[in-house]
């Protein structure tokens, strides 16, 4: 068990400091490439901090545990939301008017995130994700991605700098940091949740999500810190179409996946949603909406463990 934790510590001691690469290679290659920072954050670093999403959902689906696969992405859009953009805005809530992002991309961006989720969403009321709804998941990705990778440089945007050569190499470094760093943190804490014969599902969409949501959430928090709100907000909405349509399609061509309970997928719906006064609101307002998120987060997490029932 104490082997177990000090895994636990050194995993999130690797993705806070990856996490640092990332942003700052990031935001430097941006900058040397003409690209604007929410840009590179719903793509390069969006995808970055969905890997360890794709390597746990891919791994589960592969070995037959579909029902993590499907808890992992659930589970980390919805944490993505309401844990780590609420807890960024509640730090930071004037992150977004700060951010130097145009309304028209935050729009834009946020409207593919949606668009995905309402994808996802059709799908799932068929009771079953099966290999079709993986071939369209895929479709829609690169339909986005292209989208995505029109745009170019905006007026307005934050001030950031370059570190020449070295940005290539703390994005890489970066990178390597988060991958390991999640999987330590998403091996130890699952061995601890295993200990208390807690459902497969349920560790996937809690546990197994907050874990491989670590490297968006230690990445986002870096970036609102260092006001590079672009890169935190873009991270976000890019990494949750990359979950939902990349890393859920690859995982349902390996095996489908039976959807349980409809509320889960009625939360990811109201949660995506619920990302839009974040985004669009008064700084005023957006301090309590991010506290109502996170209190709505973590009663999310009480029922699925059992601890506040409904109906």
């Amino acid at each position: 068990m104490i082997v177990t934790v000090i895994i636990f510590i050194v995993g999130v001691a690797l993705l806070v400091k990856g996490a640092d690469l990332f942003v700052g290679g990031g935001s430097g290659l941006a900058l040397r490439h003409s690209i604007s920072p929410a840009l590179i954050g719903s793509t390069i670093i969006a995808f970055g901090t969905s890997l360890p999403e794709l390597v746990v959902s891919t791994n589960a689906a592969a070995t037959g545990n579909s029902d993590i696969a499907l808890g992992n992405v659930i589970g980390s859009n919805i944490a993505n939301v309401a844990l780590v953009l609420a807890l960024c805005t509640f730090i930071q809530p004037g992150m977004v008017a700060a951010s130097g992002t145009s309304r028209s991309a935050l729009i834009r961006h946020t409207m593919l995130m949606l668009a995905a989720t309402a994808a996802f969403a059709l799908f799932a009321l068929r009771g079953t994700l099966d290999i079709v709804a993986g071939m369209v998941f895929l479709l829609l990705f690169v339909g986005i991605l292209f989208i995505l990778l029109r745009e170019r440089r905006e007026e307005g945007e934050v001030v950031i700098r370059s570190h020449g050569w070295a940005d290539a190499l703390y994005i890489g470094l970066g990178l390597v940091a988060v991958i390991i760093g999640a999987q330590l943190v998403v091996d130890s804490a699952v061995a601890l949740a295993e200990v208390f014969a807690i459902p497969a599902f349920v560790i996937g969409v809690s546990v197994v999500a907050v874990g491989t949501s670590l490297p968006e959430l230690a990445t986002s928090l870096v970036a609102a810190v260092r006001d590079e709100g672009a890169i935190s907000i873009g991270n976000i909405l890019g990494s949750n179409i990359f979950n939902l349509l990349l890393v859920l399609g690859i995982s349902l061509l390996l095996a489908p996946a039976a959807v349980g309970s409809p509320i889960d997928i009625i939360v990811v719906v109201l949660i995506s949603v619920a990302i839009l006064p974040l985004l669009f609101a008064r700084p005023s307002v957006v301090r309590g909406w991010s506290a109502l998120l996170l209190l709505g987060y973590a009663a999310y997490i009480a029922w699925n463990f059992g601890a506040v029932p409904i109906g």
